[in-house]
């Protein structure tokens, strides 16, 4: 393999969604790590956040467009502006809570984004030739929670049959089958990774982990749903970014890719690790942050567990992940606790971290 500074080099890649948590993680690591050219295209959308990309403005290699995936026209208006070499599609409303109160948006997003950027993705493809068209790759980033929950045994492998539960997981299931499809039917070199439950820097305040940790830094009450005991596979998200980066140069078009962090843990165990390095990190004149902790009513159709088995991701690919749920989680609690001010500017911007998605 090319020295990590060769990787790509004298490719552009357009990462869609390049604003956002897990896409702003894939931005930065090929910025950091690679000699690509990065196109951010990012709607920006209310979790979306240019400040979660320091020192990209400026860049050579980088460039931004403000782009909604929908919009035919102005997708193709930016193939034909920077010719790509490889998109990797990240762009996705993903919280499970607002798809409950507000499926549409997801269907919008989650179905006819990714169908339209597949339509001027092949559109672009067929007009390449040689060695260009050999190398192009369309690379469509999802969810485990396309495969529904596990019982207390097993794992999600590449082969797991589809049972979404949520509007969210049933709008990424139908986005992965248009890929596939595409594949098949156009023979467009698309391929799908899976990704477990990410976590770690730069992650909008709805989510799990900043959700406790910001609360937990106010002493508010810390919602947990249920009784505590869903469980998730947790992944920090600049391993899944250099995963994906891998899957993108080395993967088999036609083929899908499982990443996940083997960090099973419940969601009440997530929520004291928290607490506990808290204590340590940003101690409470209060006392102990486990005292915030309160349980509330469950999400509807909340799945029970998920846990991803990446053996053929680590076996063919040669990918591992750095971090374990431990080193993970306290890298993260102490950038919340460092980074005060990107978190707080999204509180100023009017975010109010009261709960959605109950139905009744």
């Amino acid at each position: 393999m090319d020295s990590q500074e060769q990787r790509f080099k004298g490719a552009t890649i357009f990462v869609t969604g390049g604003a956002g948590f897990i896409g702003s993680a894939v931005v930065r690591h090929l910025l950091r790590d690679t000699h690509a050219r990065v196109v951010n295209i990012d709607k920006l959308t209310y979790a979306a956040n240019l400040d979660s990309l320091p020192g990209a403005v400026g860049n050579p290699h980088y460039a931004f467009e403000q782009q909604c995936i929908c919009d035919g026209a102005g997708l193709r208006r930016l193939f034909e502006k920077y010719q790509p070499d490889a998109v990797m599609n990240l762009a996705a409303e993903s919280h499970v809570d607002r798809s409950i109160d507000g499926p549409g948006e997801f269907i919008h997003t989650n179905i006819v984004g990714t169908f339209t950027m597949l339509q001027e993705a092949l559109r672009h493809w067929r007009g390449l030739s040689g060695e260009k068209r050999e190398r192009f790759r369309f690379l469509h980033i999802s969810t485990d929670e396309v495969f529904g929950t596990l019982g207390d045994e097993g794992l999600f492998t590449e082969t797991s049959p589809y049972a979404p539960n949520s509007p969210y997981s049933a709008s990424k299931a139908s986005s992965d089958h248009l890929v596939r499809a595409w594949r098949e039917t156009y023979e467009l070199p698309a391929l799908v990774t899976n990704c477990s439950n990410n976590y770690g820097p730069y992650h909008f305040p709805e989510k799990l982990i900043p959700h406790m940790i910001i609360k937990g830094l106010a002493g508010e009450k810390l919602p947990v749903y249920g009784d505590g005991q869903n469980i998730r596979d947790w992944l920090f998200v600049e391993d899944h970014a250099k995963a994906l980066s891998l899957v993108l140069e080395r993967g088999q078009p036609g083929q899908t890719y499982n990443v996940g962090g083997r960090n099973e843990r419940t969601n009440l165990h997530v929520v004291e690790t928290i607490c506990d390095l808290l204590d340590d990190l940003a101690p409470s004149a209060d006392g102990p942050h486990r005292r915030l902790i309160s349980f509330v009513t469950d999400r509807p159709g909340h799945d029970r567990r998920y846990a991803i088995d990446a053996s053929k991701l680590e076996r063919e690919l040669g990918w591992q992940a750095a971090e374990n749920f431990e080193t993970g989680i306290e890298k993260t609690v102490r950038w919340y606790i460092d980074q005060k001010p990107w978190w707080q500017a999204i509180m100023e911007r009017g975010y109010q971290t009261k709960r959605v998605g109950l139905t009744g």
